[in-house]
């Protein structure tokens, strides 16, 4: 209690001081225009009627000058500072206004810290909960690596090529089973032409002495030209081959002419 007490002292000192300074300031500067004016007014009364030297606007200057430090100085002591004295009430309503906007600035400045606290707990929980799940995956991965670096499998050459022989085999199996299947459609809804409507068709043609071959014979030789010579896949179009299943093969797009010879022709590439 008693160092703000003479903290209090120390400022109203202070106070005292610079209202004396400034008294003595205002006094000096009025002093200094009153005998700024009591020369003006002695050159104006030298001067009395004598024709003047100047002109007449600078008479009308000087007057004015004169005119303006005499409201000056008025208007200075009109507002001449009261001093406001020193009583034991005046410096504690003083000091309890100092108090009052120091806790005043002191509250915000709290405010703002204990906003700033809340914000940084915030990111602290946040990190602190990210830590835990990145923790949580760590081990997990620890966990899982232990497992796989103790599953010790050994993969000799005869086993993997035994697999591999095992899926060929039944690739195989699979290729022969789809293209019996296919032997059998094709069999069933394309059958070869019988001679005797192919007579009747052919009066006054030449009837050809090829023997004909299936729908499924023309499949399978297209298909073993398409993989056996990828380079050159077309085949040339025999007597054996019907007319009407090579329209049926071009239409459905599944047959390919050859574009400079119209007698070739190839399976579309339906793998690639």
């Amino acid at each position: 209690m008693s160092v703000n007490h003479q903290d209090l002292d120390t400022e109203s000192t202070m106070d005292v001081e610079d209202v004396i300074d400034t008294e003595e300031e205002l006094i000096k500067e009025c002093e200094e225009m009153w005998k700024d004016l009591e020369e003006c007014q002695n050159k104006l009364s030298l001067i009395g009627t004598e024709t003047l030297t100047d002109s007449t606007a600078q008479l009308s200057l000087l007057l004015m000058q004169v005119k303006y430090l005499m409201a000056e100085l008025s208007q200075w002591h009109r507002e001449m500072p009261e001093i406001i004295p020193l009583t034991e009430d005046v410096l504690v309503t003083l000091g309890k206004e100092r108090f009052q906007k120091l806790g005043h600035d002191l509250e915000m400045v709290l405010s703002t810290i204990q906003s700033k606290n809340e914000k940084l707990k915030e990111d602290l929980e946040r990190e602190q909960q990210w830590l835990d799940e990145q923790q949580q995956i760590m081990d997990s991965l620890n966990v899982l690596h232990s497992e796989l670096k103790n599953q010790v499998v050994t993969f000799s050459e005869s086993r993997i090529f035994n697999e591999l022989k095992t899926k060929m085999l039944k690739v195989k199996e699979y290729r022969e089973k789809l293209l019996i299947t296919l032997g059998e459609f094709l069999e069933d809804r394309f059958p070869l032409p019988d001679r005797n409507d192919a007579k009747k068709k052919k009066k006054n043609i030449q009837e050809s002495t090829a023997q004909l071959i299936t729908l499924h014979e023309m499949l399978e030789i297209l298909i073993n030209r398409l993989f056996d010579v990828p380079h050159d896949p077309y085949v040339k179009i025999s007597d054996s081959f019907w007319p009407p299943y090579i329209e049926l093969l071009l239409r459905n797009g599944i047959a390919l002419r050859h574009p400079e010879d119209p007698t070739r022709i190839r399976l579309e590439a339906f793998h690639q």
